[in-house]
């Protein structure tokens, strides 16, 4: 067993590694009688599946909670709801999660049913099919809002075959094609002690977490058989544009770079550009293009924490007539970044912005439980909540514009709108 131990504030923050493979973090905060749980599955999600069967993952996560081989939707429902818990589970592109919040006299009661429901789910017809149909609504209602679509075709532009290029809750042909079968398979393949992280926070000690996760979970035998390992395939920058003609009452215009993972020295310096480019009331793209020009409907900047490779995105909702103007306008301000360092106004106001809201997000049991658990799915060890902290303070301007000379210079063009507008020779890539 392996053990790694650290204090914070008032938090004792501990890592173990059980016999079995199993990952457990244990934060104990007294703050409030309550304890939540997250039990992430590393190999799993979005990433790891094929593009014949995109959706899997999703479609696991709305019915695992639906029975088991010894209760069903029900019994599940009526053990939550009378002691008033919480439980749900989701999946994402690096990682399936399930979630579990209640108070501490209960807790070892709950976690008991999420074992059951990690090791023995029983997948029922009904549920599937129920599920499956409500999933396909879901991607037909997203197909029918142009954020959305433009999102996607970017998306696709971008990751080509990678399985980011798929969306999590996969095609309405995919999911069609889905069987229990699939969901066994994928169980029998994932869902394993030496993929689980157990993270959990509240008014719970290391040796109590422990015990409780030991007596769920420690007979949980690792299988013979490996986890195959995924191959990714590299991916290069290419320049290019995707239309959609569509009579919106408003344009979306989308530009998108793709860049480094979050284990690579240059994360913190992207997160600190998107946090200054398009966070808030204050960020450069809302001042800039809507409070000056009044050519944005919502304008923002998005750079999502990924294994691979992730994708910086700046987007903007705009009047039919100002498309144009509005791609010069989001293309101008990406391009500043290039030419022009941040002065150092602007850069601690980024970083005072980015360090503060992160604060914020660690407040509660579930917030805490969820980042130490994420960031140890990812493979950054618990360490890197200090660590990302860090980097971010230690960016400079110097740094900053190099990295976005490296990476946002050559830009995926999304628009959808008005085809009068968007077929628009206006373009100019480079």
């Amino acid at each position: 067993m392996q053990t790694v131990a650290n204090k914070k504030e008032n938090q004792k923050i501990q890592r173990l590694v059980l016999e079995n493979g199993i990952t457990l973090i244990s934060v104990e905060n007294q703050a409030a009688d309550v304890i939540a749980g997250r039990i992430f599955l590393k190999n799993a999600g979005g990433r790891w599946e094929i593009r014949e069967k995109a959706g899997l993952s999703h479609l696991l996560a709305t019915v695992i909670t639906k029975g088991t081989e010894k209760l069903n939707a029900l019994e599940i429902a009526e053990k939550v709801e009378s002691i008033g818990a919480g439980l749900g589970a989701s999946a994402a592109a690096d990682y399936f999660l399930l979630s579990i919040k209640t108070v501490t006299a209960d807790f070892g009661e709950m976690l008991k049913l999420a074992g059951e429901i990690m090791r023995s789910p029983s997948f029922p017809v009904s549920e599937i099919e129920l599920e499956k149909r409500i999933t396909q609504q879901n991607i037909r209602s997203q197909l029918e809002q142009p954020f959305n679509i433009a999102f996607n075709q970017l998306r696709e532009a971008m990751y080509q075959n990678h399985p980011y290029g798929m969306s999590i809750l996969g095609t309405e042909t995919t999911v069609s094609g889905l069987t229990r079968a699939d969901l066994f398979a994928y169980h029998q393949q994932y869902f394993r002690p030496d993929n689980l992280v157990i993270s959990l926070a509240g008014r719970i000690t290391p040796e109590t977490a422990l015990k409780m996760v030991e007596e769920v979970f420690g007979d949980w035998e690792i299988p013979t058989q490996p986890i195959a390992k995924k191959q990714i395939e590299e991916l290069f920058p290419v320049a290019c544009k995707r239309i959609t003609p569509q009579e919106t009452q408003q344009s979306i215009v989308m530009l998108g770079y793709l860049t480094p993972g979050v284990k690579t020295e240059e994360y913190a310096a992207l997160k600190l550009l998107s946090t200054y480019l398009g966070n808030g009331l204050s960020s450069r793209l809302f001042v800039e293009l809507r409070e000056k020009r009044g050519l944005a409907y919502d304008v923002s900047a998005i750079y999502p924490t990924r294994l691979d490779y992730s994708q910086f995105v700046v987007y903007i909702g705009t009047a039919p007539e100002n498309t144009a103007t509005a791609f010069e306008g989001l293309s101008t301000e990406v391009k500043r970044l290039c030419n022009q360092q941040l002065t150092l106004q602007e850069l601690q106001g980024a970083k005072n912005k980015i360090l503060g809201q992160y604060a914020l997000g660690k407040q509660t049991n579930a917030e805490i439980a969820q980042i130490y658990g994420w960031y140890e799915t990812l493979g950054l060890g618990v360490e890197f909540d200090s660590k990302f902290q860090e980097n971010v303070a230690e960016v400079t301007a110097e740094m900053a514009q190099k990295v976005a000379q490296e990476y946002l210079q050559i830009p995926y063009v999304s628009l959808v709108g008005p085809e009068a507008v968007v077929e628009g020779d206006f373009i100019n890539l480079y």
